[in-house]
């Protein structure tokens, strides 16, 4: 189950989320954190405006204790193109992308099939000139959209992204440029944190996301104050998967979940909600890749498997115990 720290309690302006029913009880799903919580009644289907206490304050439940048939959300990855080169990089580069119409029409798909949330990933998503279009589609099926990004792109379009989006997740890999450039390249930590900014100035809900490896777990705490001075509004700490470009890393990399728990419960109280992500959290969790395929995590978050074509809602029928984003 998910972990998350103490916080100071900083607050935000009421944000949109997925909410809907599953399993028989209403739920809502939080674009921002990715978390999945039980209103305890029945709820309207559909994009909902929730205070930040009002979301905090309704109680989490993991996405595999619902036992519906559909996902609460899936990552959508409709590029696989990336002007970084990142060795712990998830995404598959040998996935070949569909064209713009193809895109557009797997846009539709995900927007009508009845999940509540959608992470715009890659790939760098913010290289596709007709993004704007994608998140509409998306937002008015109903979807709560966020997009996860280097950030490097992000400060030219934030303001257009502002208009459509839900919430961003920026992707650090250290608290300042030697960490960071490290796995990233020269003068992508400074790029990122410009388009932070830039997020958060034109009022996105904005977190920083990062994997956590064995070579990056000690500036876990300088990360936390990055946070905090830049003023998002928290940090995912994601478990690392073995997959695509990231998979001949895992061995030297990858961090136990019991030992990531006690890292993050290291953290103490922290001026911004921490939450960590673990392997077993994102077993069984959805992403429509490039190609057009629902792919689903194995429940040993081993391998990732691609099912069937995204032809429609049944394409994303959860036949095991659905993951967490």
């Amino acid at each position: 189950m998910t972990t998350t720290t103490t916080t100071t309690g900083r607050t935000s302006a009421r944000r949109m989320v997925g909410s809907g029913t599953r399993g028989g009880t209403g739920v809502v799903y939080d674009p921002l954190t990715g978390l999945t919580h039980r209103t305890g009644q029945p709820i309207l289907t559909g994009r909902t405006a929730l205070a930040h206490e009002g979301i905090t304050s309704l109680p989490e439940v993991h996405p595999g204790e619902l036992g519906d048939v559909m996902p609460v959300s899936v990552c959508w990855s409709p590029i696989v193109r990336c002007n970084l080169a990142c060795p712990q990089c998830l995404d598959d580069k040998t996935v070949p992308e569909l064209g713009r119409g193809e895109r557009a029409e797997v846009a539709a798909r995900i927007a009508s099939s009845g999940v509540l949330g959608v992470d715009v990933s890659g790939g760098e998503p913010l290289l596709i000139r007709d993004l704007p279009t994608l998140l509409d589609v998306l937002v008015d099926g109903g979807c709560a959209v966020s997009v996860t990004t280097n950030g490097t792109h992000l400060t030219r379009r934030a303001e257009a992204l502002a208009r459509r989006v839900d919430a961003i997740r920026v992707s650090f890999d250290g608290p300042d440029p030697e960490r960071h450039d490290r796995w990233r390249g020269e003068g992508s930590f400074a790029k990122a944190v410009s388009g932070t900014r830039a997020a958060l100035a034109h009022g996105i809900p904005t977190q920083i996301q990062t994997v956590l490896m064995r070579s990056t777990a000690a500036g876990l705490p300088a990360l936390v104050e990055l946070a905090d001075r830049l003023g998002v509004h928290g940090v995912t700490v994601l478990q690392y998967l073995p997959f695509g470009e990231g998979a001949p890393l895992a061995t030297a990399e990858q961090v136990p979940d019991e030992d990531a728990r006690h890292l993050v419960a290291a953290l103490g109280t922290t001026p911004v909600p921490v939450r960590l992500r673990t392997r077993a959290d994102a077993a069984g969790f959805t992403v429509v890749r490039a190609d057009g395929q629902v792919w689903r995590n194995a429940q040993n978050t081993t391998t990732i498997a691609a099912l069937r074509p995204l032809t429609g809602p049944v394409s994303l029928a959860v036949t095991e115990r659905d993951g967490s984003a």
